[in-house]
């Protein structure tokens, strides 16, 4: 099966008040260690972004929404028009501390589905699940309509929600599921990270 790892780079971090992809975490950021956790578990990774020169010091594959202003469910369109691979891993970087660890547990789920989304502490993760090939014109025949949320396909597919996660400990599926969105959550970030 060929993998490919989707980093979006994220829209236009306004409560942020600063490209949070590109925000340190250590000596690295935040889409060098998502660039780098994906690439062990992945045969590939390339990003969604809308202004790929920022991102060029990657060294990986860029691709611009082939739907414009359509948030992340266009990125998932893009990366699947693109890419000819059997299954998508797909990470945002509003999650900067994500593990290639949850990622490889939920491959493990996928099997005959054609996405899995994992559900931690009652909450759905979409951008953080794993989508076959297959689902793609669902997702078209949704942007075609101008229905954005990424949850608005999974009716029509086969979904493996997963709320357990095995032997994987809570304070790594934490950290994995953390969501930065504001300046405070990026202190809480950088905190996390020296743990």
């Amino acid at each position: 099966m060929h993998i490919c790892g989707v980093i979006l780079s994220g829209g236009k971090s306004s409560r942020m008040g600063t490209n949070k992809s590109l925000l340190k975490l250590g000596n690295q950021t935040v889409i060098e260690h998502i660039a780098n956790e994906l690439q062990t578990y992945t045969d590939e990774v390339i990003v969604i972004a809308n202004e790929p020169s920022v991102y060029k010091f990657l060294n990986l594959e860029i691709y611009s929404d082939r739907y414009i202003d359509k948030g992340p469910l266009a990125g998932f369109e893009t990366a699947m028009y693109h890419k000819n691979a059997d299954a998508f891993i797909i990470a945002a970087c509003d999650m900067p501390l994500i593990s290639g660890k949850v990622y490889e547990y939920l491959l493990n789920q996928l099997e005959y589905y054609d996405a899995v989304v994992p559900v931690f502490d009652d909450q759905l993760h979409p951008l953080s699940g794993i989508y076959k090939k297959n689902v793609l014109p669902k997702i078209q025949g949704n942007l075609n309509k101008d229905v954005r949320k990424v949850k608005s396909f999974f009716d029509d597919v086969h979904v493996n929600f997963i709320h357990d996660f095995g032997q994987i400990s809570d304070e790594l599926l934490q950290r994995h599921f953390f969501n930065m969105n504001k300046p405070s959550h990026y202190e809480e970030a950088k905190s996390l990270w020296l743990v």
